[in-house]
């Protein structure tokens, strides 16, 4: 990282290395469980919130935009601050709930059995706003026609759901399952350097923040590049897979 040190050629010495550091495999498990328990947060909840709010007229839909769209334009480092003190062990609104039922405090951010769920919740509520945004409109675009044909042919609304909705919904749904993928892990990183550091215990690294730390917490230059590089493919092979399955399994409305 100094930049009167001359670079020496080392070959494959920093992925070897990196392959077999215990932390490397800790953060792909974690970014595995975050991509995985996001998905439910940013693409399952958001087609189920906007469908069941297509409908909503007057001010019950301007009460729900405000609501749905509020952690959308929070400044993370800011929500990020705002959990901290509802997740704190002693004086936090969530834990005095949690009180209030005769429960022991949860250390929600400094037990390793919890830190993961929280940054996987604290990321999900903020990013569900945007999710449900996108299908909305995706809602909106959908040829009223279709519906009200189904509905002639008396047709419930479970079965305009299942049989008109979803079908037409499909290129979203993927392209929100694709973004979660692709940047769901990077979207932790501000809840994770503000709340929890990577710990405790590397309870709540991820891949991105594991590189962050070679890069600029120890100056590993050559291991944050090889962690890049490692990042870069893994990525790339799985957007192109996305791509292909998403090309054969949406359906489009002529």
């Amino acid at each position: 990282m100094l930049p009167f040190l001359q670079p020496r050629a080392v070959g494959l010495l920093n992925y070897e290395r990196l392959v077999t550091l215990p932390q490397t495999g800790q953060a792909l498990r974690n970014t595995a469980f975050y991509l995985l328990g996001l998905l439910p947060l940013t693409v399952a909840l958001p087609v189920f919130i906007a469908i069941l709010t297509q409908d909503l007229q007057g001010r019950w839909r301007n009460l729900y935009r405000a609501l749905i769209f509020l952690p959308l334009i929070i400044a993370p480092v800011v929500a990020a601050a705002v959990w901290r003190w509802l997740l704190d062990p002693q004086f936090g609104l969530v834990n005095a709930v949690i009180g209030a039922f005769g429960l022991e405090p949860v250390r929600f951010l400094n037990d390793p059995n919890f830190a993961l769920w929280s940054i996987v919740w604290i990321t999900g509520w903020k990013l569900m706003g945007f999710s449900t945004l996108i299908v909305s409109a995706a809602l909106s675009s959908i040829n009223p026609s279709l519906i009200e044909a189904a509905r002639i042919d008396c047709a419930s609304e479970w079965e305009v759901t299942r049989h008109i909705r979803l079908p037409l919904l499909s290129p979203t749904i993927f392209l929100l399952v694709l973004l979660t993928i692709m940047v769901g892990a990077q979207w932790t990183f501000t809840y994770i350097h503000v709340l929890t550091q990577g710990g405790p215990l590397d309870s709540s690294t991820n891949i991105y923040y594991l590189l962050w730390q070679f890069g600029f917490g120890s100056l590993a230059a050559g291991w944050a590049s090889a962690a890049g590089m490692i990042l870069f493919v893994g990525f790339g092979v799985v957007g192109l897979a996305l791509i292909w399955i998403m090309n054969r399994v949406t359906f489009h409305d002529n």
